[in-house]
């Protein structure tokens, strides 16, 4: 059928942008832009070559589908960017002036978070020049909401990661864990309890962002102008960063 193409370049111009994005909405594109491009007889056989194309390799349809939903995915995060890269206080680990910034929205109480800390070790260990965001996104329990709370003040009192690998390191989440973290970071819990309003904000802007974001449990990731809602590897975290730095 490609033998059918019309010779008019601007035919063949619309076909190649119709191939592109696998929809009739292109020829509409070309039309507004260059009225009267085409014929209605080119219209009528460039419409026909690009029908039977992508009839014939439907697995351009899904492939298309993932590059639509990958840029529009990167025009969301560019748009929330500040809210997405900016640590809440101390929230972070890695190079302050990393050159790929990393986002891991999480929950204290999740398992795959927890399985998660050895590759995010051996990640900065490896990568120099990552640095990563922590973003409270409790989801799973109440407990889950507490230890976000004390998290965000470890971070405002400049304790976050001693009261982050204290917490994970006492065992599951309880009331008996979350204290003893909290007494071993030195957190002063009196300046915890007032900053309560702009922790529970802070927790409900993050689960704004994670909404728009279609972010559909923890752990969840931000890694350039991608995201991922499971947990990775460190190679799958490597591969990603890797790509985020060629793409910038």
């Amino acid at each position: 059928m490609i033998d059918r193409l019309p010779r008019n370049p601007l035919a063949l111009a619309g076909a190649i942008l119709l191939a592109a994005l696998v929809g009739a909405g292109a020829m509409w594109g070309l039309q507004r832009i260059v009225p009267n491009a085409l014929s209605a007889t080119d219209t009528a056989r460039v419409e026909a070559v690009v029908r039977d194309y992508v009839l014939a390799h439907p697995e351009l349809i899904p492939e298309a589908m993932d590059r639509l939903r990958d840029r529009e995915m990167g025009k969301l995060i560019s748009a929330n960017r500040q809210a997405i890269l900016e640590p809440f206080g101390g929230a972070w680990i890695g190079n302050p002036k990393g050159d790929v910034t990393l986002v891991e929205y999480y929950d204290y109480n999740c398992g795959y978070c927890r399985a998660s800390l050895p590759a995010i070790a051996k990640l900065i260990e490896r990568d120099p020049k990552v640095k990563i965001v922590f973003r409270e996104f409790p989801i799973l329990s109440e407990e889950s909401i507490i230890a976000a709370k004390l998290s965000l003040a470890a971070a405002e009192q400049g304790k976050f990661k001693v009261f982050h690998d204290a917490l994970y390191a006492g065992g599951p989440l309880t009331p008996q864990s979350m204290a003893a973290a909290a007494k071993q970071a030195g957190l002063d819990m009196a300046k915890a309890a007032a900053m309560t309003p702009r922790a529970e904000a802070e927790i409900a802007a993050n689960r704004n962002i994670a909404q728009q974001l279609g972010l559909t449990g923890t752990p969840s990731w931000v890694i350039g102008d991608k995201v991922a809602s499971s947990a990775l590897t460190l190679e799958e975290l490597e591969k990603a960063v890797k790509a985020a730095r060629e793409k910038s």
